[in-house]
């Protein structure tokens, strides 16, 4: 006798049950992809429209933007440009990164719209309270660097002109080494959401960051290296901030780490 003929068969309902329950599934996740692409359609469509709108203020934000540089260099020194299509994509680039920041409260909507119903309670209350130390980690990190660590870099870089060299700085290149250093500044002030973050999913726990300091000290300064120009103040003052900040986030992590986990009920 085989032993397909001696194996016990499953009731016919008990294979109506599972059938269906696969089907469900797939159609869970169909309806889940559909929902994702349509959010992320809307969210990229209100991006654009963004961009379109806000190339008609590119001019007065690269005016507000280039103020650093300005200050630093003689009265009525003009700022070039190289090539003829270099005014415009300096233009079309400040009119890209101002709708990313503009459009955010509606990406970040259809984003939460998408997550939300999944979440606990709990879960939904810490997701945006992430969300909203992380945007003010950001523009604090754009503020430092544009109030203090710009106005240093430049007096210092153009200090070496004189009356044979003069300097006349080229938007594109201007505006390149202002978005890398933005970018370098807002993203190492995310250090203490990340590091609350790994703690609160287990993955490190305060006592291990804090026995690693010294390779954090370290790893500082290679990054502020390779993130900003090749001159000591800048990266000085990405480094030690990055230092000061993964201090901030052991500290606040032990903080949480002290209250009462919540309940995780569903609203």
């Amino acid at each position: 006798m085989s032993q397909s003929e001696t194996e016990p068969k499953r009731p016919l309902e008990n294979q109506t049950e599972e059938t269906q329950t696969q089907e469900n599934s797939g159609v869970s996740v169909l309806a889940h992809l559909s929902e994702l692409r349509r959010r992320a359609t809307i969210a990229i469509i209100v991006y654009a429209i963004g961009v379109m709108v806000l190339m008609n203020f590119s001019e007065a934000v690269f005016a507000f933007v280039s103020t650093p540089i300005r200050d630093a260099l003689p009265p009525n020194t003009p700022l070039i440009f190289l090539n003829a299509p270099d005014v415009f994509f300096t233009y079309l680039k400040i009119a890209l990164l101002m709708s990313l920041f503009v459009t955010a409260p509606v990406t970040f909507y259809q984003f939460w719209a998408f997550i939300a119903p999944g979440l606990y309670k709990h879960e939904r209350k810490a997701f945006v309270s992430y969300f909203i130390g992380s945007l003010v980690l950001l523009f604090s990190g754009g503020a430092f660097a544009f109030y203090i660590v710009f106005p240093l870099i430049f007096e210092f870089f153009l200090g070496f002109s004189n009356e044979s060299i003069q300097a006349m700085p080229a938007i594109k290149e201007y505006l390149s080494l202002v978005m890398k250093l933005l970018f370098a500044f807002g993203l190492s002030f995310q250090i203490p959401i990340i590091v609350m973050l790994l703690v609160r999913l287990n993955v490190v726990d305060v006592t291990s960051l804090a026995e690693k300091r010294r390779y954090v000290f370290v790893w500082a300064f290679v990054i502020a290296a390779l993130l900003t120009p090749p001159d000591i103040i800048s990266q000085v003052l990405l480094g030690v901030p990055m230092l000061l900040l993964y201090e901030l986030g052991m500290f606040l992590a032990k903080l949480k780490q002290a209250k009462p986990e919540p309940e995780s009920d569903k609203l």
